[in-house]
């Protein structure tokens, strides 16, 4: 039987004023006078953010929920050209170390998801310095609360930029800057506009990258329909991840918008895939990308209790009959 454990992304419907993505914005930094009280704005804000964070973690393990993506946007400002000296990490090592400690004593998987501007594949070297900053933040944060980074956090390819194989081997040929311990943190999905399935498989295969299969953007934009076919090419990348399989899901909000995100998953479709990859892994992790964030999970957990063939194990995790 293979394990199906369901997550959802950084924001909770249910749980009132923790929002994790609290900002501000650089123009807002400007206007304070006193650059240190501006500072310490932008610390409080983010200590908020890890606040929000560990209230979150909270609910999910009241919930039986063990798998949640963090949002990317925990430190405001982090990365802006001018707060270079800023050392951000510093007031809130503490707490990002209990929060580790806190999703290790429940077994919990967390990771992260790369922002749009994240683009390794980039012919213009600023915006890929900026890029790989980024990336740099992400691993310090697991870092600080003790966490493998090993294949957590998910990176697009990027820009397709009207030529998709050059694309790729600019990919091939910007990964060779990226450190080997960013390197070992990222994972790449297969997107909804430029790069399909079979375009991620062949990187992943190149690089020794594991691939989370993201269903949804595969039926907007594929070349090969047939998705089950390379399965288990899929499943290879992952074997030398300490990890289990890793893959998205989400429905079409209608068949007019049909690449938007609905507020919940179909349950139907997403029993489609499961039915053609179970027993091909022992485990999956299904991360929800719908609007309801939480509620979308709920929802589908109760639509689940109600099938013959599947068994629960808690609030979000079921073996497949």
């Amino acid at each position: 039987m293979t394990i199906v454990r369901l997550g959802y992304v950084a924001m909770s419907m249910e749980l009132k004023n923790a929002s994790p993505s609290k900002t501000m914005t650089f123009t807002q930094f400007q206007k304070y006078r006193d650059r240190e009280a501006a500072i310490s704005k932008l610390e409080r804000i983010a200590m908020a953010n890890l606040e929000n964070t560990h209230r979150l973690l909270k609910h999910n393990v009241f919930s039986e929920i063990y798998f949640y993506r963090l949002s990317s946007r925990l430190i405001p400002l982090a990365n802006h050209l001018e707060l270079s000296e800023w050392d951000y990490m510093k007031p809130l090592k503490e707490k990002l170390q209990e929060i580790g400690e806190f999703t290790k004593k429940h077994n919990m998987r967390i990771d992260f998801h790369a922002d749009h501007f994240v683009v390794l594949n980039t012919s213009k070297l600023e915006v890929w310095k900026n890029s790989l900053k980024t990336l740099i933040m992400h691993y310090s944060l697991l870092n600080e609360m003790k966490i493998d980074p090993t294949h957590r956090c998910v990176l697009h390819i990027g820009g397709s930029y009207k030529d998709t194989e050059k694309s790729l081997e600019r990919f091939v040929n910007n990964w060779i800057g990226v450190p080997k311990y960013i390197q070992k943190m990222i994972i790449l999905e297969n997107d909804d506009t430029s790069f399909t399935l079979d375009d991620t498989l062949y990187l992943c295969g190149k690089l020794g990258i594991p691939l989370v299969f993201d269903y949804h953007h595969h039926l907007v934009h594929h070349r090969n329909e047939n998705w089950v076919d390379k399965w288990e090419c899929v499943v290879a990348t992952w074997k030398d991840s300490p990890l289990p399989i890793k893959m998205h899901i989400s429905s079409p909000k209608n068949e007019a918008e049909f690449r938007h995100h609905a507020d919940t998953v179909d349950v139907d479709m997403f029993f489609r895939f499961l039915k053609e990859i179970k027993g091909s892994v022992p485990q999956i992790d299904c991360m929800i990308e719908a609007k309801w964030k939480d509620e979308a999970l709920f929802t589908l957990i109760k639509e689940i209790k109600n099938r013959g063939d599947i068994e629960m194990i808690d609030g979000s995790s079921f073996y497949l009959k």
